[in-house]
């Protein structure tokens, strides 16, 4: 990691060169492979939130030009992720859902809704801030596609449209994510292959405690004996974390600033955090568990915990969003019955407690999965944003 760092700080205003190390920023690295777990309970199969079954995620990523900000043109380091509950038509058959607005700075649609009705019905977009009112156009125009009568002889629909700001590194104005762009990540989500992680879709342009950031993905097994069930049930969750100081960042209770050297991480100082500060995380939480909103509503609580543990503070400007949903007890449209029966994890199982510890680790360990995964980026103005390298961090405890 630090030969590639010494060699993009040379030839970064090549963009052949860029692009090359952008690609290798979809290569899996993550705690595990170095040796660290994040509590003692198994991840999924992929360790990703792709493990919950059904749930598909897609990303478009844009990566164009370098040099100097031509605001509207470019240089472009931005995308969108789209996350699925199910691979049915989800206007049609609604996911339960809950969602904990830990610092309301944001610019996040469709929120009002679910704390309402306690469910989704359109994929969760996450884009960056500027962009928010173009993806929610695609999604509404997505909807419609799959379901003409939407506005005509039934309701409106509510897109899920979440963000954080990437614009230390993208020309933010230029709004450059298109309706293209959104169908192109639907179009790409799929769950059969690892997903990926670092500079990709949302995570292109975001950064964290200063450093690179990008998405980050990890899950939990829930134990059968908690169930006596041979049923599996899975915890996944997918972060776009960028807040933060470099001063705040914490790996397993290390203070990191004691250890990192500054001016390697932030090679143009700190000028840009001191003058806007703030800062923000997308937390989406999936799993398959029959959980009700009120008990969705209590995971994602939770995941604010995940955040705290990695130094996150939930500053005055940072728009801190967590949305859980659960894949089973669909919600269908059409259905107009006066009541629903359907199987919920008893409100008073001791079992709450583990889901909620394996909630608050799973999204850490995102965190972290995101910040190891990402790759030295140079975007517009040619400010830089460098990667951990994965030499300075503290040897894991075996």
């Amino acid at each position: 990691m630090k030969t590639k760092y010494i060699i993009i700080l040379n030839i970064y205003k090549k963009p052949f060169f860029l692009k090359i190390f952008t690609y290798y920023a979809e290569i899996m690295i993550n705690l595990r492979e170095l040796g660290w777990t994040c509590g003692f309970y198994e991840p999924g199969k992929q360790n990703s939130i792709t493990d919950v079954p059904g749930v598909l995620v897609g990303h478009s990523t844009l990566i164009e030009g370098e040099g100097q900000l031509e605001p509207g043109k470019g240089p472009i380091r931005t995308g969108i992720t789209v996350i699925h509950p199910h691979d049915d038509n989800i206007f049609r058959e609604k996911v339960p859902a809950g969602v904990f607005v830990a610092n309301g700075f944001g610019k996040a649609t469709g929120i009002p809704q679910i704390l309402e009705t306690g469910c989704i019905e359109t994929p969760i977009a996450i884009t960056n801030t500027l962009n928010v009112g173009l993806v929610f156009d695609a999604l509404v125009s997505h909807a419609i596609s799959e379901n003409p009568e939407i506005g005509i002889e039934t309701g409106s629909v509510s897109p899920v449209v979440t963000e954080c700001f990437d614009g230390y590194l993208n020309d933010i104005q230029g709004r450059h994510v298109k309706e293209s762009h959104v169908f192109e990540a639907i179009r790409k989500a799929k769950s059969s292959q690892r997903l990926m992680q670092g500079n990709i879709g949302a995570g292109t342009g975001m950064q964290v405690f200063e450093l690179k950031s990008g998405v980050g993905t990890a899950s939990r097994q829930v134990p059968k004996d908690k169930f006596n069930s041979n049923e599996e049930y899975i915890i996944g969750t997918l972060v776009i974390p960028n807040f933060g100081r470099f001063n705040d960042f914490s790996f397993y209770g290390t203070e990191m600033a004691s250890i990192l050297e500054k001016l390697k991480y932030i090679p143009k100082g700190d000028e840009w955090v001191t003058k806007l500060g703030g800062g923000s995380i997308i937390v989406i939480i999936a799993t398959n568990l029959p959980l009700s909103n009120h008990q969705l509503n209590r995971l994602a609580h939770r995941g604010a915990l995940g955040i705290a543990r990695t130094g996150s503070i939930l500053s005055h400007h940072s728009g801190d969003f967590v949305i859980a949903f659960s894949t089973k007890n669909r919600i269908f449209h059409e259905n107009k019955e006066p009541f629903k029966d359907e199987r919920l994890l008893n409100e008073n199982s001791p079992v709450l407690s583990d889901i909620f510890r394996m909630t608050i680790d799973s999204v850490q360990e995102a965190i972290y999965n995101a910040m190891l995964a990402a790759e030295t980026m140079v975007g517009r103005d040619n400010n830089i944003r460098v990667s951990l390298d994965l030499n300075d961090l503290p040897n894991p405890t075996k």
